[in-house]
């Protein structure tokens, strides 16, 4: 249990701890731009890669490399050209294209390569491999408009991935791709990620993005959504950045293509990868298939997730004291409320059949999750249950929260309300009052 005096870093790291768990050996694909390298944001993204790794999370990095190639083109006097959202690559192009990956890809290996004291670097030996993991085809003529040498992505060397992760590797997987022909062509790092990710049924995909993540019209970002939401989102919104929309219709494609969780994640913030990663909420969108937040029966597994939840509460007297063995017993009269593996809110439901009526108990949410409608959720759970068993009223017993259970339909009644094995059990110490609710 972890009370309010453990210093914070302590909390952060007990924390984090499942999360380290979790992750090892879990393959996670991570996407930026060539922006990163451009301004100088990469080394402290190498730092946190450098970490992952030494934690045993197996890891392909796809670079973008835009800002290197318009460089490269303007240097020899021409000008990049865009025909409906992509690039027309031409012979002179794609030996812009060569260079500015090609030397975008040294920097980056230099950088993954550096070890600096007093930093995640010091004492790493992190080895990183690039090659030519990637078959590419030519995107051809579409609506008039011959594209030349750009391409998408014809099939990923899974087989050569894995063998240099379960190398200690990490794969650097570059904008560009050969054909059987042997002729290249210049591909989008989004394109290239989502099918490294579905390939290789990666656990993550991860996009560092110039946006913090998902923001809605009022400028809220969005925690987390399913593929169907970011869909209606999609079709809602004529008004989201290029990047955005790009990144959330490769993340709707990597999930269907097995990508258990894609993640839009902000460049701009230092060690945002590694806060998305190892806390609970995050700090930008989770696009994911699977249940995030969900309300369920209780079981035995829960036992040490509620004793955290509870402990505090009964510390303060705002619950009665259970313990572990009376927990233990009961735990089939339970709901918990997770949230990505962790219960962040609670409630028990004793039935007393003979008499057609229920006792709610042991109402309980996380504090960092209180004012967002748990508690409330919690209690029409528990209401369906009652009227599922063909109980007709619902009582709870409270010293605090009077109130809340006022506002939403319970009326207090007197200790004769009970029934007589739950009023052979009242504590007359605590005084508690009795509210009463009609399921009918």
């Amino acid at each position: 249990m972890t009370d309010r005096s453990t210093p914070p870093f302590v909390r952060s790291f007990r924390d984090a701890a499942p999360y380290v768990h979790a992750f090892r050996g879990r393959t996670f694909v991570v996407v930026f731009g060539g922006e990163m390298v451009a301004e100088g944001q990469f080394t402290a993204l190498a730092h946190d890669l450098a970490l992952l790794n030494s934690l045993g999370v197996r890891l392909v990095l796809v670079h973008g490399a835009r800002p290197q190639i318009e460089d490269r083109i303007a240097a020899h006097g021409a000008a990049p050209r865009v025909e409906r959202g992509w690039r027309v690559t031409d012979a002179a192009a794609l030996g812009a294209v060569k260079e500015g990956v090609g030397r975008l890809r040294l920097e980056i290996e230099a950088a993954l390569s550096m070890g600096m004291a007093h930093t995640p670097m010091a004492g790493a030996a992190l080895r990183v491999v690039s090659g030519n993991f990637l078959r590419a085809r030519p995107v051809g003529v579409r609506d008039g408009v011959d594209y030349e040498y750009t391409g998408e992505v014809r099939s990923v060397d899974t087989e050569g991935i894995r063998r240099c992760l379960d190398a200690d590797e990490m794969v650097l997987l570059s904008p560009v791709g050969a054909s059987p022909t042997g002729e290249l062509f210049n591909l989008r790092a989004e394109e290239v990620a989502s099918a490294a990710a579905g390939a290789l049924c990666a656990d993550k995909l991860l996009f560092l993005v110039d946006a913090q993540g998902l923001e809605d019209i009022d400028g809220r970002l969005q925690g987390h959504l399913s593929p169907e939401e970011v869909t209606r989102v999609l079709e809602a919104r004529a008004d989201l950045p290029e990047e955005i929309a790009l990144h959330l219709h490769t993340a709707v494609d990597a999930c269907a293509a097995g990508v258990r969780r894609v993640h839009l994640v902000s460049r701009h913030r230092d060690g945002a990868l590694l806060q998305e990663l190892f806390t609970r909420d995050g700090v930008g969108t989770l696009v994911t298939a699977e249940r995030y937040e969900d309300t369920r029966p209780a079981g035995e597994d829960d036992i040490g997730g509620i004793l955290d939840l509870i402990e505090p509460l009964e510390a303060e007297g705002v619950l009665v004291r259970r313990g572990r063995e009376r927990l233990e017993t009961e735990i089939g009269d339970y709901l918990v409320m997770e949230r990505d593996g962790a219960v962040v809110a609670t409630a028990a439901l004793h039935p007393f059949p003979d008499q057609g009526v229920a006792e709610l108990a042991c109402l309980a949410v996380h504090p960092d999750y209180r004012g967002e409608g748990r508690g409330e959720a919690l209690l029409e759970e528990a209401e369906a249950s009652a009227r599922e068993r063909g109980l007709g009223g619902l009582f709870v017993l409270t010293t605090r929260a009077a109130h809340w259970f006022l506002e939403r339909g319970f009326a207090e009644v007197g200790l004769d309300a009970l029934p007589v094995e739950r009023r052979a059990l009242y504590n007359l110490d605590r005084r508690s009052k009795v509210f009463w609710k009609d399921l009918g």
